[in-house]
């Protein structure tokens, strides 16, 4: 994205940037993260400002934990607020999911068009239409699946597109080789989500909200405790806010996937309406963006994670990386919200 507004490079193309414009319209990344830092044409972040205001904001989130990251995508220059802190993602894991998925379409591993059958034991726990409307359909195309992974936010089809390349195991592999260790996938959302309340294994008949969430308050508060307990401390499933806006720098600069598969992962990112009251509520109207949130349910008074992360670009085409973390609130969810939103506001303040 900003690489496209100065060509630097052999590989800087107007392709992502093209796509971009269409859309509606201190301490630097040595100091903790690993971001480049280059000639800039755009000003400096307001590293201090941003620090007083995050801080302000964190202590208003207490004792939910929480966690930034901001990088301007030209210049590499970096805020960090917990940087190297693991946090759960939840939903957040989709995006790198989509992109080891179109990864494989590149290599010719697997071809967007190819049909794939969900079967009754592939169904995974809500959210997902897909499982809550099966069997009514069950024949999608590997683009629909990841289409409705990162728009929906889908776990079906997380998991069925996940099992296809793989398994989580292939997913953590392939980011280990992009040197993304800080962000790492781990299980399957059925697994997850169960272990993380102390349910037994998933069964389909719970794949609608209610069963679901019948079948969690069947299981007695002091398991559930537990489990959540170990799910807070757990570094499966986890991303340090460092290392997802590395990957985000990564995946702008076309390091994790061809250009095009580049292009149509950003595209629907864009289409999510997931997630709308956080960073999307903190830009002013005319910028653009590309994210993905991820959002646990709330057990025994305690959101395990309330994230939002992605790439978004102002009127003057200034683009930024950002992410944020929530986990361990007790707010609740408008104010989880609201914690976000403010975050993105002291950030858009911060890059003038």
């Amino acid at each position: 994205m900003a690489r496209l507004e100065k060509a630097v490079g052999p590989k800087a193309t107007l392709s992502r940037r093209g796509m971009l414009a269409a859309a509606p319209a201190g301490l630097l990344a040595a100091c903790e993260a690993k971001l480049p830092t280059t000639l800039s044409q755009t000003p400096p972040i307001d590293i201090a400002a941003l620090a007083r205001a995050v801080e302000q904001i964190a202590a208003r989130a207490r004792p939910g934990v929480l966690g930034v990251a901001l990088a301007n995508l030209e210049s590499g220059q970096a805020y960090l607020f917990n940087g190297e802190r693991r946090f759960p993602m939840q939903s957040v894991f989709k995006l790198p999911l989509a992109a080891a998925a179109l990864a494989e379409t590149d290599a010719g591993r697997a071809r967007l068009d190819e049909r794939i059958v969900i079967l009754e034991e592939q169904l995974s726990p809500p959210h997902s239409p897909i499982a809550a409307a099966w069997p009514a359909r069950r024949d999608f195309s590997f683009q629909a699946l990841l289409e409705t992974v990162l728009v929906d936010s889908d776990n079906t089809a997380a998991d069925v597109l996940m099992k296809r390349i793989g398994g989580p195991g292939a997913v953590t592999a392939w980011l280990a080789a992009r040197r993304l260790p800080e962000v790492r996938v781990d299980r399957y959302e059925r697994e997850l989500q169960c272990e993380a309340h102390g349910m037994p294994s998933f069964r389909p008949a719970w794949r609608t909200p209610e069963a679901f969430a019948a079948a969690r308050a069947a299981v007695p508060e002091t398991i559930r405790a537990t489990a959540q307990r170990r799910y807070l401390t757990d570094p499966r499933d986890t991303a340090t806010p460092r290392g997802m806006i590395e990957f985000l720098r990564m995946l702008d600069q076309d390091e994790l996937v061809e250009p095009a598969s580049g292009r149509l992962l950003l595209s629907l990112m864009s289409r999510g309406e997931r997630g709308g009251a956080r960073i999307r509520a903190g830009l002013p109207r005319d910028a653009f963006l590309a994210h993905r949130p991820g959002t646990s349910s709330v057990d025994l008074g305690v959101s395990t994670a309330h994230n939002d992360v992605g790439i978004f670009r102002l009127a003057d085409r200034r683009a930024y990386a950002l992410a944020v973390f929530l986990t361990g609130s007790t707010l609740d969810g408008p104010a989880r919200d609201r914690v976000i939103a403010d975050v993105t506001r002291a950030a858009v303040d911060a890059v003038g």
